[in-house]
């Protein structure tokens, strides 16, 4: 029995190798894998956010109609991030390629040490927000019960992101 299909949010993000083709073939096997790619935004180049010492990032939201169980989702990208070469060194560190599930439909999402959506510091994060907002703006956050362009506009991350 095939799942309803729902719009599913990721974060896309790098800051090593050639990242806006990282960037690209990514959201090319999220397509193959995942669902098909109904929105995405723009480039976001951001400080990096957590571990400064290291170089600026480079970000892009997507949303992707899926018929996918959430934790399918996030296996695909977790495939795929391996496909790329990305090695989990340390926490906030350096990358040639991220991909983080921010929000499933409308569902909030608990499991233990595997998954929590919508991520849980999001509203947190103007990296996340920005690109977000530009092709989800009037989505609602399920938890905060506020969409996402006003989750954007009052943020505390005050880290500049810059359209590219």
């Amino acid at each position: 029995m095939a799942l309803e299909r729902t719009i599913a949010y990721l974060l896309l993000g790098g800051n090593l190798g050639d990242i806006k083709a990282n960037l690209h073939l990514a959201i090319q096997l999220l397509e193959e894998r995942v669902g098909k790619i109904v929105s995405v935004s723009a480039l976001y180049e951001t400080a990096a956010w957590g571990k400064t010492d290291q170089p600026a990032f480079l970000n892009q939201a997507v949303g992707v109609e899926t018929d996918l169980a959430p934790m399918d989702v996030l296996a695909a990208a977790l495939a795929i991030e391996a496909e790329l070469g990305r090695i989990r060194k340390e926490k906030w560190g350096e990358r040639l390629i991220d991909i983080d599930l921010i929000l499933f439909g409308d569902q909030v999402i608990n499991i233990e040490g595997k998954l929590q959506v919508p991520h849980p510091h999001m509203q947190d994060r103007n990296f996340v927000l920005t690109p977000l907002a530009e092709i989800a703006g009037d989505v609602v956050h399920p938890v905060w019960n506020k969409n996402i362009s006003t989750l954007a506009e009052n943020t505390s991350d005050k880290l500049p992101v810059k359209r590219l």
